[in-house]
């Protein structure tokens, strides 16, 4: 016991936390995690690239049109047309295009079959983890516009308005083909300094966001997957 009031020790008090001034409004909160891993993650929005000189930017968009290396996401069974694209008789290798295995490696994002909303999660979080300057081509009319799903209750109707989409090429299931002329079509967008999606996502970013996490439900994942 304490015999005097000047005995007792106060503990001292807590003080304000320091603020951390680099965080503002615009800053990502990644509410969606537990708090201990929210910090594992970038809390920083994309931002839109500026183009170079137009020299160079020129130089740029043709050594991007002539060396597109895709990350074919298979949804629905309009990706049993991809393969023959890598065959010898199509050949996609002389037209400077490779697959590859994940997203850090591609800057073409191929989407062939419908969209589920558990693909969606998957879908968005490949896209974001892909470097710029990166490119989106929507295969088969079920990605565009849901197609013979249009009115199921897990299909997404448009993936445009999840992720921004550069070229479309439609049909069911368009034949290997119409999958090159679209990837001929991307290529004259790369050269003509068109194919913006990249940026217009950074730009509508709070629009995107705003409708991925209007579907998906169990949204555990950072805001921004980089």
């Amino acid at each position: 016991m304490f015999e005097d009031k000047d005995d007792i020790i106060i503990p001292p008090q807590a003080s304000e936390p320091y603020p951390d001034w680099r965080q503002d409004e615009h800053t990502l909160t990644n509410a969606g995690l537990p708090e201990e891993e929210r910090d594992w993650f970038s809390d920083a929005r994309p931002k839109p690239v500026r183009k170079s000189a137009a020299i160079f930017e020129n130089f740029f968009n043709w050594a991007r049109a002539n060396s597109l290396w895709i990350l074919a996401f298979g949804t629905g069974c309009g990706a049993i047309e991809l393969r023959p694209l890598i065959t010898a008789r199509y050949d996609i290798s002389r037209l400077g295009m490779q697959p590859r295995p994940t997203p850090r490696q591609a800057n073409v994002f191929l989407i062939g079959g419908y969209v589920s909303i558990k693909t969606l999660k998957r879908i968005v979080r490949s896209y974001e983890q892909m470097q710029g300057p990166k490119f989106v081509v929507a295969v088969c009319s079920c990605a565009i516009n849901g197609g013979m799903y249009w009115d199921s209750y897990n299909t997404i109707k448009r993936i445009d308005e999840y992720i921004p989409v550069d070229v479309y090429v439609t049909g069911c299931m368009p034949r290997p083909e119409a999958v090159i002329a679209g990837f001929a079509k991307l290529k004259e967008l790369i050269l003509a300094g068109k194919a913006e999606g990249q940026n217009l996502y950074a730009e509508k970013f709070d629009w995107y966001k705003a409708n991925q996490k209007a579907v998906i439900k169990d949204w555990n994942m950072p805001d921004y997957n980089w």
